[in-house]
């Protein structure tokens, strides 16, 4: 018995998706790859692309792992990551450096696949609190999406009226 278990660990741990997880938990988060996108691609659509990366980590634990709470703690994580990177004044920009999911979720999937007790009580433990957290998370990243909406509407608005608007206002009969 426990040599089948050591078998399937070194399966899961020698799999394609299982190394191409490990690539995206260290270019995104030891090399910045997700905060240096998140603060170049303006409007939280970075932080959104970034995002897509942890399907993998989702549908290995899934798939593989076969634990819908350690697929709820990756989806917890990443929403978390997508919320921190929305928060206006690049606050969030600085913040995302900080915060590294994927590393997170790394963590996650290695305590699942090592069979550590202590991380495997834990998520099953939080389950419950993951699916309320995510709920929240999905209306907290809507609210910022669509304050970050606004504040591109207000920026081109006030850009409009140093184009022409502003000209209007004080000669608007101007004739030469």
């Amino acid at each position: 018995m426990k040599r089948e278990k050591t078998k399937a660990k070194e399966r899961l741990k020698n799999s394609s998706s299982y190394w191409a997880m490990q690539r995206i938990a260290t270019w995104m988060d030891r090399f910045y790859i997700d905060a240096i996108v998140g603060l170049i691609v303006p409007w939280g659509i970075g932080d959104l692309i970034m995002a897509c990366f942890s399907l993998l980590f989702v549908w290995f634990a899934i798939v593989h792992v076969r634990s819908i709470p350690l697929a709820l703690a990756i989806i917890n994580n990443t929403l978390r990551d997508i919320a921190i990177g929305l928060i206006p004044c690049f606050i969030g920009d600085i913040l995302d450096f900080l915060h590294k999911s994927n590393r997170q979720n790394m963590l996650l999937i290695n305590g699942f696949v090592d069979g550590d007790k202590k991380t495997i009580h834990d998520v099953n433990r939080k389950a419950v609190q993951s699916i309320v957290m995510i709920i929240v998370l999905i209306i907290i990243i809507v609210l910022l999406l669509r304050l970050v909406y606004l504040t591109a509407k207000l920026i081109a608005w006030i850009l409009g009226l140093f184009s022409t608007g502003l000209a209007e206002l004080f000669m608007p009969y101007h004739t030469y």
